[in-house]
């Protein structure tokens, strides 16, 4: 017997308080990031000598690198479900089951 604890409306609830929380990782993640990469394009465009100067890519190498990372974050929290959610999961389901009745394996 199933305790309360077992039971599946315990289990959806503990999954979405999961993702929830995943989701609200990558939203930090992304404040903190344009906060500080603007507090640093901020910072070099007011060190350069000219306009021309503030656009080489020696001034973007933060900004590019963390946005990699970010955009990998993104992938871990977003990516999977988008990818090969329920959805996709019920479809190859159905399209295994298909090809089995088709091969007359099952009956």
């Amino acid at each position: 017997m199933k305790t309360y604890k077992e039971s599946p409306v315990n289990e959806n609830y503990a999954f979405a308080e999961k993702r929830v929380k995943r989701i609200k990782g990558f939203y930090t993640h992304l404040l903190i990031y344009a906060v500080i990469n603007l507090a640093a394009l901020i910072a070099v465009y007011f060190e350069v000598k000219t306009v021309s100067d503030f656009w080489k890519l020696k001034n973007f190498w933060m900004l590019l690198s963390w946005g990699v990372g970010l955009a990998a974050h993104a992938v871990s929290v977003f990516g999977p479900h988008v990818l090969f959610g329920p959805k996709w999961e019920e479809r190859k389901i159905r399209q295994i089951i298909e090809k089995e009745r088709k091969s007359q394996h099952w009956e």
